[in-house]
């Protein structure tokens, strides 16, 4: 194992797949001139030349629709979409191509395509480039979700999405870039996409979380219940689509209670799909009703104090947690 950031895990897993495999490229905004937005291109154009590291127009329409073409034509292409706020502007593409084409050609071809898109809450980045969209994309048909909360998730998350036949699209938080965290050195690890993890084993409630959300306010949460008597399981769900249903179910027959928190505007976020699997199918294992939290239905607000109301509370959590018992 080795300590490294969220940005340079990343890196490794596009470098690792580009010298794997000759048909992964990587094509957006600045990625060569700049090495991204966030920096996490910055080692590959000094590797690889600018044939595989493209520079594109400021068009994500063109950004997506090439991509598209390129996994087509049997390349694996990789695109940046510099923020995820900015993906639908290139809603026709995604909605309607990446997700589509596979089916209705028959299964005659494949897609093999990853979108990466930085989300989330920075400081001050106000409604435009703030965003967790997530939930909007697992409405579609077709398309794989990730959304990676570590350095070692982000790493084989990302390398599972490159090698995926289907088009994956790779949520990244701003915030988690510069974070650090053990990684494996092993140049053949991966994380399966569809598998959740248990982030810390607990008896008395499930919290199901992702991204940077499960990084900072769910672990203060366990915190803050032990300090209480209350053993929380906390789980990372890691892939938004497929979701992992079975480690949720199996979670919540051990403890009876269920808590969702994501980052996302709580209403039509992805824990409302969650919640309503869970009573569908394990009403009677509940002890109490499931509880939701996500940010207010507004958006992002870029004025320092009322961005900080915005962001979730792990004592607000916790209030709800303790209402349970």
């Amino acid at each position: 194992m080795k300590t490294i950031t969220f940005s340079q895990a990343t890196q490794e897993a596009m470098i690792e797949e580009m010298e794997r495999d000759p048909s992964v490229f990587v094509m957006g905004e600045d990625i060569a001139r700049q090495g991204g937005i966030f920096g996490q291109f910055k080692e590959l154009p000094g590797r690889f030349g600018t044939d595989r590291v493209r520079d594109t127009p400021i068009s994500e329409t063109a950004i997506v629709g090439a991509a598209v073409g390129a996994a087509l034509a049997g390349m694996r292409p990789v695109a940046d979409m510099h923020f995820a706020d900015f993906m639908l502007v290139c809603g026709d593409e995604v909605f309607n191509q990446m997700a589509k084409v596979h089916y209705m050609f028959g299964a005659q071809k494949t897609v093999p395509m990853v979108l990466r898109a930085p989300d989330g809450l920075i400081s001050q980045a106000a409604a435009q480039h703030s965003q967790m969209v997530e939930g909007i994309f697992a409405h579609i048909p077709g398309l794989k979700i990730v959304s990676p909360s570590n350095p070692a998730d982000a790493k084989g998350l990302l390398k599972s999405a490159i090698r995926d036949d289907n088009p994956v699209i790779y949520f990244e938080h701003k915030a988690l870039f510069s974070t650090k965290g053990e990684v494996p050195e092993d140049s053949d690890f991966y994380v399966p996409i569809g598998k959740g993890r248990i982030d810390k084993a607990g008896t008395d409630v499930t919290v199901v979380s992702w991204s940077h959300c499960l990084h900072t306010t769910c672990q203060e949460v366990v915190k803050l219940a032990e300090k209480e008597g209350i053993s929380v399981e906390l789980i990372d769900l890691r892939t938004i689509v497929p979701w992992d249903k079975e480690m949720v179910l199996e979670s919540v027959a051990k403890t009876s209670r269920l808590c969702i928190v994501h980052e996302a505007v709580k209403h039509g976020g992805f824990g409302g799909e969650i919640a309503a699997t869970v009573a569908e199918e394990a009403i009677g294992m509940l002890d109490a009703p499931i509880l939701r939290f996500g940010a207010p239905f507004t958006p992002v607000p870029f004025a320092r104090t009322l961005e900080q109301a915005y962001r979730l509370s792990p004592e607000k959590i916790m209030a709800g947690i303790r209402k349970m018992f």
